[in-house]
């Protein structure tokens, strides 16, 4: 297959994007290995944690640092691109630690008293509760993205490089 330089075609260059490419494999990963925690720990087998947010690691953190390490290696480590993706890396762990962590801790506890005060069934629905993370679960989460990202970077490249290398895409 041979890609012309026509705008209708550009989009083949996402795939070069290697940073967004291993980002997304870390958080994907990150997603994935939420069910062996939940079998492993929990010993059940729920493929519903793959949709849900909360739980160890945070695939979340997974992303945004593996993203900013990935533009710190393609770009350096003292580039202003680094510094934004690293101060976006820090307010979405402090929001999953944090806030999102609060608002569930006060859904739970707002189910709680829902439950007390309505001894008939109710038809409400209660509130989800698993929103935000622990620390250790961003903190997880935060050390995997980079294992992933780094190596996939440096080792594989981007998508369409590995398309090239097997010959399905030629520009």
């Amino acid at each position: 297959m041979t890609i012309n330089t026509g705008s209708e075609v550009q989009f083949i260059y996402i795939l070069d994007n290697a940073v967004l490419a291993w980002g997304l494999v870390a958080c994907g990963l990150a997603q994935v290995s939420k069910l062996f925690f939940e079998l492993i720990f929990k010993q059940r087998w729920r493929p519903s944690v793959l949709i849900e947010t909360g739980g160890m690691p945070s695939s979340h953190s997974a992303l945004v640092t593996g993203t900013a390490a990935g533009v710190g290696l393609q770009h350096g480590f003292d580039d202003p691109l680094f510094a934004l993706a690293s101060t976006i890396a820090f307010i979405v762990m402090y929001d999953a630690s944090g806030i999102r962590r609060s608002a569930g801790l006060t859904a739970s506890k707002v189910n709680q008293l829902s439950k007390m005060s309505l001894k008939e069934s109710s038809t409400d629905t209660a509130l989800k509760e698993s929103l935000g993370h622990t620390k250790i679960e961003v903190l997880i989460g935060s050390v995997f993205g980079p294992t992933v990202v780094l190596p996939g970077i440096f080792f594989i490249g981007s998508p369409l490089h590995l398309l090239q290398m097997f010959g399905f895409v030629s520009l």
